[in-house]
């Protein structure tokens, strides 16, 4: 750490610049003899980062932030918080893979001890710091790795939390058991040392792939911010009793809404298929990224479009659905919509339909943007649809 960067002068610097591009900064001279432009650039950009993932950390003073990777791959403050509630008030938590911190900025409010392992020493030490300016007094933080720490460690942990780096020799991997570290090998060990394992994993990840990897998981939970699925977190506790539950968190600076299905509740579901009635909703993306596209109907007591069309409509507004709510203006089949010679502007959406969304914007001449969506979608009797809507929320 440059403790330089800490000043006064530099912080003011860099608050006073907070609307300016990095890049201008970079190509600057710096007015500071002790800190170089570049580390003045990625100060300020680490700055805008938090600005709207990590408010906590950009309204307090003398954070210090590491490099663009770490936080990239680092918890934002609605998914720290959220993962914060499924431990255990007064428990202690060791985290493998502390990273920038911020996770364990969140469990440290919950648990009695939080032990932070970071083999980059450095990071280690700006975790650190930050801590201290956020007032987590009951984190330890160890610069070493965290399997080692763990291996030697003659402690039992309530819970151990590992985010395993998703890019390794510069590449990016979407397997957990070509992640750093390979947890999958190392279940054994973390079973011996806790009853309770949690592994956060990319978005991406197939979720069938990982729980064929992973024995022993209890819950799924698949978090989304803003509609846009940020990250999955696999449980593993015992006793294990039960099949797997899903647990779809939709996270919002003003809300959360979280919906929780087996896979026999999916399977089992039989949902009534129906054209477009009075309102049009669209799933979350946690609720798509899990699969729940049946028993979205059946728990919401809504109609489906068509087994393969992940949209749901009825006459009542269900102000509880876990996604978008739209009003329907109009609904037109696509074989009419093409004869139509009217400008027409409005967002595209398409759902279980032969073409895309920029393809259709082309084809058709629709300008983007405005209050109107226009969902291209196949209907319950296999018919082509647009449905005309006004987003309600």
């Amino acid at each position: 750490m440059n403790q330089a960067i800490l000043t006064s002068e530099v912080q003011f610097f860099l608050r006073d610049r907070i609307q300016t591009s990095p890049s201008v900064i970079a190509l600057q001279k710096s007015s500071f003899p002790n800190v170089s432009s570049s580390e003045l650039a990625d100060q300020l950009d680490g700055m805008q980062r938090a600005q709207k993932k990590l408010p906590r950390w950009f309204n307090t003073a003398n954070i210090y932030y590491p490099g663009l990777l770490a936080l990239e791959q680092s918890s934002s403050s609605l998914t720290g918080l959220y993962k914060s509630e499924l431990i255990d008030t007064g428990s202690s938590v060791l985290d493998i893979t502390g990273g920038f911190g911020v996770d364990d900025y969140y469990f440290a409010q919950r648990a009695k001890q939080v032990f932070h392992c970071e083999r980059n020493e450095a990071l280690s030490e700006i975790a650190e710091h930050n801590a201290k300016q956020l007032g987590a007094t009951n984190i330890r933080f160890l610069p070493r790795d965290g399997l080692d720490y763990l291996q030697s460690a003659k402690e039992i942990f309530d819970f151990i939390y590992v985010d395993p780096s998703r890019r390794v020799k510069q590449q990016k991997v979407f397997r957990l058991s070509d992640c750093e570290p390979n947890v999958v090998i190392h279940i054994p060990l973390f079973k011996q040392k806790s009853k309770n394992v949690f592994i956060k994993a990319a978005p991406l990840l197939d979720i069938q792939a990982a729980i064929k990897e992973l024995p022993g998981i209890s819950e799924v939970h698949i978090i989304s911010v803003r509609n846009e699925c940020k990250e999955l977190l696999f449980a593993l506790r015992d006793p294990q009793g039960g099949p797997i539950t899903f647990h779809c968190a939709a996270l919002n600076s003003n809300f959360s809404h979280t919906l929780c299905f087996t896979e026999r509740d999916e399977r089992e579901s039989i949902p009534v298929f129906d054209s477009p009635q009075r309102y049009l909703y669209e799933p979350d993306a946690a609720l798509l990224k899990a699969g729940c596209f049946k028993y979205t109907a059946i728990h919401f007591t809504l109609s489906k479009l068509h087994q393969h069309t992940h949209l749901y409509t009825s006459d009542i507004l269900k102000e509880d659905f876990i996604g978008r709510c739209f009003e329907v203006i109009k609904i037109t089949s696509y074989s009419d919509f093409k004869k139509c010679k009217k400008p027409i502007q409005g967002n595209v959406s398409t759902r279980n339909f032969p073409l895309k969304p920029e393809d259709l914007r082309k084809r058709h001449k629709i300008k983007d943007g405005g209050d109107q969506h226009l969902f291209f979608c196949t209907g319950p009797r296999d018919e082509l649809l647009v449905v005309t809507g006004r987003k309600i929320r």
